[in-house]
């Protein structure tokens, strides 16, 4: 992609004092998937507004924690009334949003949580910047739907405003969404319901954590 107009992010990488040290852990990524059963996984659900991001990812968090996995949302508008809550839609801010928020999915990683995170996250650089947070266990989701779906849906009228003018560089009508490259798995709500998304998600996010030599406890009522 052109790195024109996007902020230098390699300053994003390392503290601005050299005093600083890491300190280690004594309980191990290891020690707490034993006790949790599963290991932990940042879930990053990516797609343009309307896509379904933030539907499924509360969807997918109840049927979790439902079943005894240890689990939490990370959505991007919760962000911005907290953490967030000093950034506007710069791309310069749009890119120090979506670190901040890799880099608090990789703590939570790091406590043995499933993460499941809902930005639009339109830029490549930035989808990236917040997998190098947690690399090993880092999954691209591309909740998929085109923009005149997205725009027909419109659940909190943010189009019809963007169309107005109340809203500027707005993702998809002045601002470009760059599709995941390779995603690591595309759930399309264009084209299938709510429950099948869902399934589709539970069987991958399952795949990825449970551990493979302990048996589970839990009661699949997944296909």
């Amino acid at each position: 992609m052109s790195m024109e107009g996007l902020p230098d992010q390699r300053h994003l990488l390392k503290p601005k004092s050299d005093h600083i040290a890491r300190v280690d852990h004594f309980v191990s990524p290891t020690m707490r998937a034993a006790i949790n059963g599963h290991n932990g996984g940042v879930f990053w659900f990516t797609g343009l507004s309307g896509a379904g991001k933030t539907t499924l990812a509360m969807a997918v968090e109840k049927a979790l924690f439902g079943r005894g996995y240890r689990t939490y949302v990370l959505d991007g508008d919760n962000i911005r009334h907290a953490l967030n809550a000093d950034l506007g839609f710069s791309t310069r801010d749009r890119t120090e949003n979506i670190r901040r928020a890799g880099q608090v999915s990789a703590l939570m990683v790091d406590a043995g949580l499933i993460v499941i995170t809902a930005f639009i996250s339109p830029f490549r650089a930035d989808r990236e910047l917040a997998r190098a947070a947690a690399p090993l266990r880092f999954y691209e989701i591309h909740v998929q739907a085109d923009l005149a779906t997205c725009e027909a849906r419109d659940p909190k009228g943010l189009y019809k405003k963007a169309r107005a003018g109340e809203i500027a560089d707005f993702t998809g009508i002045d601002s470009p969404y760059e599709m995941p490259d390779d995603p690591d798995l595309v759930i399309d709500t264009q084209n299938h319901g709510v429950e099948e998304c869902l399934r589709q998600i539970l069987n991958y996010i399952e795949e990825k954590t449970v551990l493979s030599d302990a048996p589970s406890t839990r009661e699949k009522t997944w296909g």
